[in-house]
């Protein structure tokens, strides 16, 4: 009994852990000292340059590097910055609709079978007979209905960092973003790969073209938590068939 009651114990300081954070004060945010972003950062990178790079370019205006006035501003190797731009508005509309109708009627006389109907109707009760022996009627019916409507609508910017350059050049983004009001934090998550000539001279990538594109926009908080349900309650829906 004991053995029980501690591990009832234990079991809700485990799932009080979550909200623990934020007991009387507003949640804290998520330390980015290792996150993915912080690590490409302080990643040193490749040379620009194979060569020692002439001192004249170095001071021209003209010159073709990234950090020149007219260079290439654009996202291109790990731990640079840019701009993913969420501008989702979608609209999904499904109805079905499935009628079927069947009747089946099957009757088996044998009035005639070398006399064994006449000498089986002397045994049997008053009114009974074999002239009609078999007789089926069946009649099923089944009709259904659906309809999925879905709208979404998200605008956002969030400014993600290349984590990592592939062998064919795609660029490996992940960006996160924090934002408290009051005792509540909203996180907002993406992650995917671009292709390098699809960021625009503004460094910013629109959502449609990040390949395997993870957007996530939640948050975490006292409002949060009432909106949701009780683990007990979650784990009753799952397993109580009715």
């Amino acid at each position: 009994m004991m053995r029980r009651s501690l591990a009832f114990v234990a079991l809700l300081a485990i799932t009080a852990c979550g909200r623990a954070d934020h007991l009387g004060k507003p949640p804290s945010f998520t330390p980015n000292t290792e996150s993915p972003e912080h690590v490409a950062m302080l990643w040193p990178g490749l040379p620009l340059y194979s060569q020692p790079q002439r001192s004249v370019d170095r001071a021209s205006l003209w010159s073709g590097g990234q950090n020149s006035l007219l260079g290439d501003q654009r996202a291109m190797k790990k731990g640079d910055i840019l701009t993913v731009v969420i501008e989702l508005d979608e609209k999904a509309e499904i109805s079905n609709d499935t009628n079927r109708s069947r009747i089946g009627s099957d009757s088996l006389e044998i009035p005639q079978l070398f006399g064994l109907p006449q000498r089986a109707d002397e045994s049997l009760p008053e009114g009974a007979s074999l002239s009609n022996a078999v007789s089926i009627d069946s009649a099923t019916s089944s009709k259904g209905k659906g309809s999925v409507k879905r709208k979404e609508k998200l605008t956002l910017r969030v400014a993600a960092t290349v984590v990592d350059v592939l062998p064919n050049g795609v660029l490996s983004i992940s960006g996160s973003q924090e934002l408290r009001v009051n005792f509540e934090l909203r996180e907002l998550l993406v992650s995917g790969f671009v292709r390098p000539e699809d960021i625009s001279r503004q460094n910013e990538i629109t959502y449609d073209k990040i390949a395997s594109a993870r957007v996530s926009y939640g948050g975490r908080g006292q409002i949060t938590d009432v909106q949701q349900p009780r683990y007990g309650q979650q784990i009753l829906d799952a397993v109580l068939p009715f």
